[in-house]
C-alpha cells in the first residue's frame, strides 16, 4: 500500500468521472483517477452511446461519450494541473474500505492499495437487455448503430416518422410507448413483452387501447435488419408474425452498479440507486455519488456533470476548511 495520502479518488470513466475529476483539478485539488479496467468499460454505458443530439456541441463525435472524455483527460495531462492529475489507466477498483484512521482504503483490478480522504462514486448503470435465443448479443448491433435505443429523454426523437417497437412488459414500458406516441405520432407503434405476460396497471391499459398501440405477448426469435444494425426492419416472432420498425426501444429495467457503495454500507433506495444530499454526500462520510448511481436523478449526461460539480466543490470546501483551521490554530 502506498502510504501517500490523497484527497481525492474519483472511481470510474464516465461522464461523471470525467467531469468530476476535472473540477478537481481546476479547484487545484489532487485526484486519482480509476477509470475502470477493460472488463468493466464493456459493461459500460458509454460504449453503447454514440450519438448525442439532445446536447450541445455534441453532435459530430463519433463516440458521444468516449471522444469527448479522452480529449479532457488529455488536455488536463498537458495543462498546468498535470501534477494534480493521477490517472491511473484501465484500472478499476474491486475494493472499498474505511480504515480506523477514517481513510478510504482503494484496491485497484491489479491489487494495489491506495488511501484517500474523500471518494467520488461514478460507476453507473447498464440497461437490461433482452436475450434472444438465448443470447444478448443478437441486438449488439443495432444498440451500437442506435437503431434500438434505451433512453427515451436522449433518443426517443429519432422515432420520428417512424414504426416503433418497445421490448419490454412492465409498466414502464408502457409509459415509454405512451410518452414517445403523445411527442412524435409515430405511423405505427408495438410494445413487444417478448414472451412475458404484460404487467400493466388499467389506466395504462386505457390509454394504450385509446392510442392504438398494440401490445403482443409472443417471444421474439430474430431482429431483421441490414448494415450491421443501421437499417432495421422488424421483428419475427415465434407464431411467425413479422412486426415491422424503423426503431425500437428497450424498456427492461437496469443494472446498477452498486457493489463498492454496498461494501461501505450506504443508504439505498428501494432499486439500489444510492441516496444522497443534494452534494452527493451518502450517508458514509467523504463518499459522494455522482451520476447514473444517485437515486431520484436523471440519467443524463449534463445530470452528471452537474453531480460531479456540486460533489468536488463540496470536497474542496472541505478540503479548504480544513487547512484554513490548521492555519489559524498555528497562529
Amino acid at each position: 500500500m502506498t502510504e501517500k495520502i490523497y484527497p481525492v479518488a474519483v472511481i470510474g470513466g464516465g461522464s461523471a468521472g470525467i467531469m468530476a475529476t476535472l473540477r478537481c483539478v481546476l479547484n487545484n485539488d489532487e485526484v486519482l483517477l480509476f477509470p475502470g479496467s477493460p472488463k468493466d468499460k464493456k459493461k459500460s454505458r458509454a460504449l453503447w452511446v454514440r450519438k448525442i443530439e439532445n446536447m450541445p456541441a455534441h453532435f459530430n463525435y463519433k463516440r458521444g461519450i468516449e471522444e469527448p472524455n479522452l480529449e479532457t483527460i488529455k488536455w488536463i495531462e498537458s495543462s498546468e494541473f498535470a501534477s494534480k492529475f493521477h490517472y491511473q489507466k484501465n484500472l478499476g477498483i474491486t475494493s472499498i474500505q474505511k480504515n480506523a484512521h477514517g481513510l478510504f482504503v482503494l484496491t485497484d483490478s491489479k491489487g494495489a492499495s491506495y488511501l484517500s480522504k474523500n471518494v467520488i462514486l461514478c460507476t453507473g448503470v447498464m440497461d437490461v437487455q433482452p436475450e434472444i435465443k438465448g443470447s444478448i448479443e443478437t441486438i449488439f448491433d443495432y444498440a451500437n448503430a442506435q437503431t434500438v435505443d434505451y433512453c427515451l429523454r436522449c433518443d426517443g426523437h429519432h422515432t420520428l416518422g417512424k414504426k416503433t417497437a418497445i421490448i419490454g412488459h412492465g409498466n414502464g414500458a408502457a409509459w415509454v410507448a405512451i410518452m414517445l406516441y403523445e411527442r412524435y405520432k409515430q405511423p405505427e407503434m408495438t410494445i413487444l413483452t417478448h414472451g412475458k405476460p404484460a404487467e400493466f396497471s388499467e389506466d395504462t391499459k386505457k390509454l394504450l387501447e385509446l392510442y392504438k398501440i398494440r401490445v403482443l405477448e409472443n417471444t421474439i426469435t430474430e431482429i431483421q435488419g441490414e448494415d450491421k444494425g443501421k437499417n432495421l426492419k422488424g421483428f419475427v416472432l415465434d407464431d411467425g408474425n413479422i412486426i415491422q420498425a424503423e426503431m425500437s426501444f428497450v424498456s427492461l429495467g437496469m443494472i446498477i452498479y452498486n457493489e463498492l457503495a454496498k461494501e461501505l454500507q450506504v443508504d439505498l433506495d428501494d432499486r439500489g440507486f444510492v441516496k444522497t444530499d443534494e452534494s452527493g454526500l451518502t450517508s458514509v462520510e467523504g463518499l459522494y455519488v455522482a451520476g447514473d448511481l444517485r437515486a431520484n436523478a436523471k440519467k443524463q449526461i449534463y445530470t452528471a456533470w452537474d453531480h460531479a460539480v456540486n460533489s468536488a466543490d463540496a470536497i474542496n470546501q472541505k478540503l479548504r476548511s480544513e487547512a484554513r483551521q490548521q492555519t489559524l490554530s498555528n497562529l
